[in-house]
């Protein structure tokens, strides 16, 4: 059995709770709390620079903090798939980019299989391993592309990589933009 993890568009933190409370919250409702999980997720709160604000509240904290915190409590959940809802929507193009940055390097450390689902292209292209292109409503699977870069990198680096701008123009051009 798969166990599947889901992100919302919008961080969905409870202002009442405090980071850590939120962090916990999956595991407390799922009867799971104890000293291993409490352990795990101030493990994960200090690999990604958010102990320090384990006591904190989440309008204490950057709209990119916030949406690390939300992948945290999903991660949380020790799931096998996480399913991520437009995660960076919310956030301004410059915030978007870093968060991207640091989601794609928290996924990769967890070693964990995600479907994004988006609508920026660039995202898509630089984040991804494979992209689905999907056709306007009724949706149906339009096309699908491995993308392979030659140097591999991060999100932010692989935009400068020379095939970022081929697969980009394809996938609009599937979309009929261009």
């Amino acid at each position: 059995n798969l166990k599947l993890g889901f992100m919302f568009q919008k961080d969905t933190l409870f202002d009442w709770m405090t980071i850590m409370d939120n962090c916990l919250l999956g595991v407390k409702i799922s009867k799971n709390l104890n000293k291993n999980t409490i352990k795990h997720c101030e493990d994960l709160l200090k690999s990604y620079g958010l102990y320090e604000f384990k006591d904190s509240y989440p309008n204490e904290l950057s709209g990119g903090m916030r949406q690390r915190v939300a992948l945290i409590r999903t991660l949380m959940l020790k799931t096998d798939i996480l399913l991520l809802d437009e995660p960076f929507s919310a956030l301004d193009y410059q915030n978007r980019l870093t968060i991207s940055e640091d989601v794609y390097k928290i996924i990769k450390n967890e070693n964990k299989t995600t479907l994004m689902v988006t609508h920026d292209v660039g995202e898509a292209v630089s984040m991804a391993n494979i992209v689905i292109v999907l056709s306007e409503r009724p949706a149906v699977i339009k096309n699908i592309y491995k993308i392979e870069y030659e140097k591999k990198s991060t999100p932010i680096k692989n935009r400068l990589n020379p095939e970022f701008n081929l697969y980009c123009d394809k996938i609009w051009r599937d979309l009929n933009v261009i």
